[in-house]
């Protein structure tokens, strides 16, 4: 058996002529929190898309614990997905339904527990990332950006998913509470033993989360390492993207 929870070989991905994903190459390794940082339009949620089985790649390989999952069939990706968490980055509740109903979301859908036990389970929970019992019936519209974090981060681990995937985690929030979900976020992957996927642009996060970074450029990853190899890097294209700068080899196109 491999070490590694998701192997990625040689992945592309276009829509049209626009070449998005170009020869991707990543391992994730079993309960490690790996973190892909790159600009905006680099392909970093379709790269997300992909290893979920909601896009199919033109080319390449993808296995989950060893088994390939490209190409997979509708009744193979839902037990894939099954193994899954994700928080997303608007948070993305269900407007429709309570708080303890967008947590349950899952057990109550597709693993048919009932309602009383998937209350008292969301409200679990949602004590686990500092939500307090009397939010769970309040509607996601009478809750702060902070607060509609925490409950997609609940929802994310409800199930005891497997595997997590973050997609800009702290976009929208200040230093503080973007603090905060950095430090729930550690505390729900260690928890449940679980392997993180996080893609983003916020250099603060990336290095409080991180086990492992690697960035993604013009649809290959051009580097990896760990955060503290980041620091040292003398590659230029990483340099320029940790120090914010618009001076180096990555131009942004106005």
């Amino acid at each position: 058996m491999s070490e590694n929870k998701i192997e990625i070989r040689n992945l592309h991905k276009a829509f049209g002529r626009k070449v998005v994903l170009d020869g991707v190459d990543l391992d994730v390794v079993k309960g490690e929190s790996l973190v892909v940082i790159g600009g905006s339009g680099t392909g970093k949620s379709v790269l997300i898309k992909c290893i979920q089985g909601l896009l199919r790649p033109e080319e390449g390989s993808i296995k989950i614990d060893d088994e390939e999952v490209v190409g997979i069939n509708e009744e193979q990706k839902e037990k894939l997905h099954s193994k899954m968490g994700m928080l997303f980055q608007g948070g993305a509740l269900f407007d429709s339904l309570s708080v303890w109903e967008n947590v349950a979301f899952d057990m109550i859908e597709n693993k048919k527990v009932n309602k009383k036990t998937a209350k008292n389970e969301a409200i679990r929970v949602l004590r686990s990332v500092g939500l307090a019992p009397d939010v769970a019936d309040l509607s996601p519209s009478e809750l702060s950006g902070g607060m509609q974090k925490r409950v997609g981060l609940a929802r994310a681990i409800a199930s005891r998913p497997e595997i997590i995937f973050f997609d800009e985690p702290t976009t929208g929030l200040d230093p503080i509470m973007a603090d905060v979900i950095n430090d729930l976020i550690i505390e729900s992957v260690k928890g449940l033993g679980a392997t993180a996927l996080t893609i983003t642009h916020d250099m603060a996060s990336a290095r409080k989360i991180a086990d492992k970074i690697a960035m993604l450029y013009k649809g290959k990853i051009i580097w990896q390492g760990t955060v503290k190899e980041m620091d040292k890097t003398d590659n230029p294209y990483v340099r320029q993207f940790i120090n914010g700068s618009s001076q180096g080899p990555i131009k942004v196109e106005i």
